[in-house]
């Protein structure tokens, strides 16, 4: 197996403090990946396009707190990354409006790694 060397990424960060089946964690990922993505798309797309070629790396990495979410989305903002963050319906294991996870980029791996890159993976 070779290494291969990504430019771009999106980062996933996701709430472990909630307790969410592993199941629960997976969809509320997907969320995250496909909404900041799609923000992404619907912006300037060179970077969008360029990540989708590469083909569309994505890392989850850990968070304990609505507070540590939050203060991620305050750092892609005044970096001027594409992100979500991602609030329950409400529909299974979690009160309606609870924010599980956030996503970041797709953006250039060194401007993501500035925000994310002391995270642990999930």
């Amino acid at each position: 197996m070779t290494s291969r060397s990504f430019a771009f990424k999106q980062v996933i960060a996701v709430r472990t403090d909630l307790g969410m089946t592993r199941g629960k964690i997976a969809v509320q990922v997907a969320h995250g990946a496909v909404s900041a993505a799609e923000k992404a798309r619907t912006g300037p797309q060179e970077v969008w396009r360029a990540w989708m070629r590469e083909g569309q790396k994505k890392v989850a990495v850990k968070v304990n707190s609505e507070e540590a979410i939050l203060d991620l989305e305050r750092r892609a903002i005044a970096e001027g990354l594409p992100r979500a963050v991602i609030r329950d319906a409400g529909m299974t294991e979690l009160p309606p409006g609870t924010v599980t996870v956030i996503g970041l980029g797709p953006a250039r791996s060194n401007e993501i790694d500035k925000i994310t890159g002391d995270l642990k993976l999930l």
